[in-house]
């Protein structure tokens, strides 16, 4: 199982909000370079960004810090936030940033999906933000009409490879991760499962890596000091 470390920008920092409430936000760094370092340094070859600002106004105002990022740690790095357009698609993976994350596009424009899909294969991931059993978008703010594992399917039969799942009920909460809920999408759908949300501890990385899913994202538990990540990095393997 591949670890995901994240860093999650507001104005160009790091921060977490509390179970996706922008009200709830602590800034944990004022350097994300630094942190993106600190994640190489531990072991973890992969980093996972979200553009918090993006994900509510579908712009790109972190646009520069995720592009130092990618540069400074040389690091595979995936964004997510607030892109939805071809436009931004393009501008990120010319970039050189490595996988791009659609979640409210996704949900909301089945074409833009379609064309992202077509155009760059593997380096399209969707996110699917579970809110009471439902895809949440617009930043976790809005609900939509699909069940989580209904999207998923359709998803599946879109063609994309990776599905970046967060129990946002979970999420920045520190008590633990879904392990029913990954268990039953790792079961049902031949692809890459990416569990986020929730991963508190070094038992939680055991759990996900013996449920075979292919990756596991470390946010707050990294921040906070509860998880170490080079032992994380190690036991996932």
């Amino acid at each position: 199982m591949k670890i995901f470390p994240a860093i999650d920008l507001i104005g160009g920092k790091a921060v977490r909000l509390f179970k996706g409430d922008y009200n709830q936000m602590t800034v944990y760094n004022d350097n994300p370079e630094e942190v993106a370092l600190d994640f190489v340094r531990s072991g973890a070859n992969q980093i996972h960004i979200v553009d918090l600002e993006g994900a509510k106004s579908g712009e790109t105002p972190n646009f520069d810090t995720v592009c130092r990022i990618k540069k400074t740690s040389g690091a595979f790095c995936e964004i997510g936030g607030g892109i939805r357009s071809m436009a931004t698609v393009d501008k990120y993976l010319i970039s050189g940033i490595d996988r791009v994350i659609l979640g409210t596009a996704a949900v909301n424009d089945e074409a833009f999906l379609g064309e992202a899909v077509e155009k760059y294969g593997e380096k399209i991931a969707v996110g699917v933000d579970i809110k009471d059993g439902f895809v949440a978008v617009k930043g976790w703010l809005e609900s939509s009409e699909y069940e989580a594992f209904e999207f998923c399917e359709k998803m599946r039969g879109r063609g994309v490879k990776t599905l970046i799942c967060t129990d946002i009920s979970k999420d920045g909460a520190m008590r633990g991760t879904n392990l029913e809920l990954y268990r039953e999408l790792s079961s049902r759908f031949d692809i890459d499962i990416v569990a986020s949300g929730g991963v508190s501890n070094l038992d939680d990385v055991i759990n996900l890596s013996k449920l075979g899913i292919y990756g596991a994202i470390i946010g707050k538990a990294y921040f906070t000091g509860a998880i170490d990540l080079a032992r994380a990095v190690e036991v996932a393997q």
